[in-house]
């Protein structure tokens, strides 16, 4: 669905129904079973998302819910014949879209009706609770493990451990590269689950260093801090290869003026004047360069009354912002590129 959703029976009402908004509006007008039914074919991060988002729908009018669901029925009678040749549609859209890797396990869960199972179950669950699971085996079997996951959710599981073992495995995330399936279905037996796709003969693409650099842009800034000290001190050249990857609140002032926009409209103003309160002029002024004069005038006056603020909440602030610029990316809303030439 697009960005905004047109308001086709009345657009100054609608114009601000953005799409994870349309989204929860088209779920809860289905109705419980049939909205359970597409939920069951998402990823835990996307449930929780639209969950939170259909939580927080209040004074929905019956003019949004028809302007929603006629957006979803003119944008699915588009793109298909809706049952004429719809499994190859549905493989080659995922695939274009998520890479051959990535879209396999998703494509097998939707065509073949597969469920979650494996590594795919551990991230359901809590990060503590996968600490757990993990915390006696091999490092080399956690580093797969934190590999698989979802980089925020493997950096909470990492600060389940102390320094040093944080240190082992996120070294050993590094140099990941590929992983045969063997090794995978060794990791799903020791899960007591059974591995959906381990008859492939492909390895696995898991792990390295931008994975690395991914998990710690999620990590609390001191644990962040001291590992990467500890990751140059074994070895320095890694360290700043890792630190070249990462995407950090500095990184903003590469992300276009269209995306910067589109930030700014899921962002607080509260959020936004901390965060600024630790930036240099020159991400500042892009700010403002997108913002309208009359926003822009009194950002500068909230942050100029503004008094002196822990660094603590600058970098909580920041980190906000970084997560909400992660989501948009992952959505597709936004380009994010850091120093790195790898997107996000």
């Amino acid at each position: 669905m697009p960005d905004q959703v047109p308001a086709t029976a009345d657009k100054k009402m609608l114009k601000k129904v953005n799409r994870l908004e349309a989204s929860a509006i088209l779920l809860m007008s289905l109705g419980e079973a049939d909205a359970a039914s597409i939920l069951k074919h998402m990823g835990p991060k996307e449930v929780q998302r639209v969950g939170t988002a259909m939580a927080q729908l209040h004074d929905v009018t019956q003019e949004q819910v028809e302007a929603v669901t006629a957006e979803f029925l003119d944008a699915v009678g588009g793109q298909t014949g809706l049952g004429i040749g719809a499994d190859e549609y549905i493989r080659t859209m995922l695939t274009q879209a998520l890479g051959e890797d990535k879209a396999a396990s998703l494509i097998d869960r939707i065509l073949i009706g597969g469920n979650t199972t494996g590594l795919d179950t551990l991230k359901w669950m809590e990060p503590r609770s996968v600490s757990d699971i993990i915390r006696y085996e091999h490092p080399q079997i956690q580093a797969i493990v934190v590999s698989y996951l979802d980089p925020d959710q493997a950096a909470e599981v990492l600060s389940n451990f102390d320094e040093k073992v944080r240190l082992d495995v996120i070294m050993r995330v590094a140099a990941l590269e590929t992983v045969q399936p063997q090794a995978l279905q060794e990791l799903n037996d020791i899960l007591e689950k059974q591995f959906s796709g381990s008859s492939s003969t492909k390895t696995s693409k898991i792990g390295g260093v931008k994975r690395a650099a991914d998990i710690m842009n999620f990590m609390d800034s001191t644990v962040e801090g001291d590992l990467m000290e500890s990751i140059k001190e074994v070895d320095a050249d890694l360290g700043s290869e890792i630190e070249d990857l990462m995407f950090v609140f500095d990184n903003l002032k590469d992300v276009d003026d269209r995306g910067i926009q589109v930030l700014l409209r899921e962002v607080s103003s509260d959020i936004l004047i901390l965060a600024l309160k630790g930036s240099d002029e020159e991400l500042k002024e892009k700010i403002f360069r997108n913002m309208s004069k009359r926003a822009a005038e009194m950002l500068r006056d909230d942050l100029d009354a503004k008094g002196p603020v822990k660094v603590s909440e600058v970098e909580t602030a920041q980190k906000e912002i970084l997560t909400i610029a992660r989501r948009l990316a992952d959505a597709g809303d936004i380009v994010l590129g850091g120093s790195g030439e790898e997107m996000l």
